[in-house]
């Protein structure tokens, strides 16, 4: 088994859209960024990356590359479980926290957590989705700026299958 952490933060000003998880939640307010700046899913795709020792999201997809300019974040997320797939690990569960201090994220969590289950290629038991606000404190706080954390535990493919075969082969 392995684990990988992510995080991500976006500024946030009037007259963009905000998508959080492949979700578009209506606010006065959206995050900035080079692609559609889905904070949560990038933080995911650097979860990912991590766990299997494959560097950041900005290696994987860089800023100054013209053809991520304004593209679904689930990209990064699909590429980065491909990748994973290829290399025989899948996904065992996912935990995210995202940082806002509006809108209020509650009435989202369940397409949230569909839209993660489905681009992971797992149960939706096995993504937990919580929302936290800054409590008035820093850029989060403040309403300036959005942040999400992902941490993601993968396994080998056929890992139990493989390990009940195991057992069996010496008893």
């Amino acid at each position: 088994m392995r684990v990988g952490i992510g995080h991500d933060t976006h500024r946030l000003e009037p007259g963009h859209p905000l998508w959080i998880g492949g979700v578009e939640v209506p606010g006065d307010r959206g995050a900035v960024g080079h692609s559609d700046a889905d904070v949560l899913l990038h933080a995911v795709t650097d979860a990912l990356l991590g766990s299997a020792a494959l560097g950041d999201i900005g290696q994987w997809f860089p800023d100054t590359d013209p053809q991520y300019r304004g593209v679904a974040s689930s990209v990064f997320v699909e590429a980065a479980r491909s990748e994973l797939a290829r290399r025989g690990l899948a996904v065992v569960n996912l935990d995210v926290i995202v940082f806002a201090e509006s809108p209020k994220l509650a009435e989202f969590a369940s397409a949230i957590r569909e839209q993660l289950a489905g681009l992971l290629e797992t149960d939706v038991e096995r993504i937990s989705f919580k929302a936290k606000t800054g409590e008035g404190v820093g850029p989060v706080g403040r309403g300036e700026a959005i942040s999400a954390m992902a941490v993601v535990l993968v396994d080998t493919t056929g890992s139990q299958d493989q390990q009940g075969q195991q057992m069996d082969q010496t008893t």
